[in-house]
């Protein structure tokens, strides 16, 4: 299991296909432009709020669902 962290979508490789707002809802949805974000306590796709460890399993299984790999995860806010 991974630890808390933070998350960010590279919207040049997501394909929309709502894989991640399946697994993660809480987590990920569609940006205006239908292309899929993190939404996290308004997080904005930022990757700066660190997603909490009871969401983990969520957060792995929407990542492991993402036939891009376009989620990207990091131990330390993006920026």
């Amino acid at each position: 299991m991974i630890m808390s962290s933070y998350a960010s979508v590279d919207k040049e490789a997501c394909i929309a296909c709502g894989s991640c707002n399946a697994a993660a809802p809480d987590i990920f949805d569609f940006d205006t432009d239908g292309i899929a974000e993190v939404i996290y306590e308004g997080d904005n796709n930022r990757g700066i709020t660190m997603i909490k460890q009871e969401m983990q399993d969520d957060l792995q299984d929407a990542i492991e669902s993402c036939p891009t790999n376009c989620i990207k995860l990091a131990q330390v806010p993006f920026s």
